[in-house]
């Protein structure tokens, strides 16, 4: 069983940065692909970015350039997983929640698919103010 933490939400400025964290339990998650995906009120969860077991990431258009997914497996009792978030926009607000599949799946395959995630956090909420 795989159990996932998020911490690291705030209210911020817009310009504004951020840096989430997951702390992941379950020995063989390190083996999974894991991603962040966010969701506002009333809307839909959508992917934000996401990286597999090798190391390859994918970002959602509006991530590029501004978010970074990194993963830490060092430390076996975290099992870490971060998004640096920069130059946050007033359209970037909403709940943020970590995921991890079952398997190693390529992160381009599953950037825009909820579906193939298993495991989720319970949030972390992210405001962004003018």
């Amino acid at each position: 069983q795989v159990r996932l933490v998020e911490s690291g939400g705030d209210s911020v400025q817009t310009g504004g940065s951020l840096r989430l964290s997951c702390a992941a339990s379950g020995k063989l998650v390190n083996s999974y692909s894991r991603g962040w995906f966010r969701q506002a009120p009333g809307k839909e969860r959508k992917g934000v970015a996401v990286v597999d077991a090798d190391g390859n990431s994918d970002y959602a258009e509006y991530a590029k350039g501004r978010f970074s997914i990194s993963r830490d497996n060092s430390d076996n009792t975290k099992n870490a997983l971060y998004l640096n978030m920069t130059d946050l926009k007033p359209e970037d607000p909403g709940e943020y929640f970590c995921a991890a599949s079952s398997r190693n799946i390529a992160a381009w395959m599953i950037i825009h698919r909820p579906d193939a995630y298993v495991y989720w956090g319970q949030g972390t909420q992210v405001t962004v103010s003018s």
